[in-house]
């Protein structure tokens, strides 16, 4: 009976320099990493978290959407790990089937941020993020596609942050035979 108490108590005393050992402040595997270009890319897209508003410039020009008012709101989510982005006229909508109201999700995919953008056109097209040296500017280059590309697709994206109340997004969709057609929204958050 001693032995069993024996080899319970060194047990115990073996298992508390485990927990101990693993609960030191002091060690590495417990001091924070620093966060990755992507965390830093996630954390500037994520501060445009609000409603914008702003007019819509299109190259070639299209005189039914050039300088068309237009509202982009923005909301973390998914406790901090998804950024919903949607877009569409600034005026009331009643049947979303009867206009244009794309929705872009950014998300942390390990070391890389990514988007995708569920398009009017029917499909969903992936981007991954690079951002500028001043961390300003975020851009977002094709990855692939899912879903039909027989009316084009969404190719490019770039945000850039003025200030706190200001930011451009430009956005690159290429048309059937890769024709791009370029959108330069110019966003001021509505107060």
């Amino acid at each position: 009976m001693k032995s069993l108490g024996r080899s319970l108590t060194i047990a115990l005393m073996s298992l508390s320099t485990v927990t101990f050992a693993q609960s030191d402040p002091h060690k590495s595997a417990d001091t924070p990493k620093p966060p990755t270009e992507a965390q830093k890319s996630f954390d500037t897209i994520k501060t445009l978290a609000g409603v914008w508003l702003g007019p819509v410039k299109v190259e070639p020009p299209m005189p039914e959407m050039d300088d068309k008012p237009l509202r982009v709101s923005m909301r973390v989510t998914s406790r901090g790990n998804a950024l919903v982005h949607e877009m569409n006229e600034d005026k009331p909508q009643v049947d979303p089937t009867s206009y244009d109201h794309p929705v872009t999700m950014f998300y942390l995919d390990g070391d890389r941020l990514l988007l995708t953008h569920y398009c009017d056109a029917g499909n969903r097209p992936r981007m991954a993020a690079r951002v500028s040296s001043d961390g300003k500017t975020v851009e977002f280059d094709f990855i692939d596609v899912a879903g039909s590309t027989q009316f084009g697709h969404m190719n490019h994206a770039v945000f850039t942050i003025i200030d706190q109340n200001h930011h451009t997004e430009d956005w690159t969709y290429l048309m059937p035979g890769d024709k791009p057609m370029h959108a330069h929204f110019d966003l001021q958050r509505a107060k």
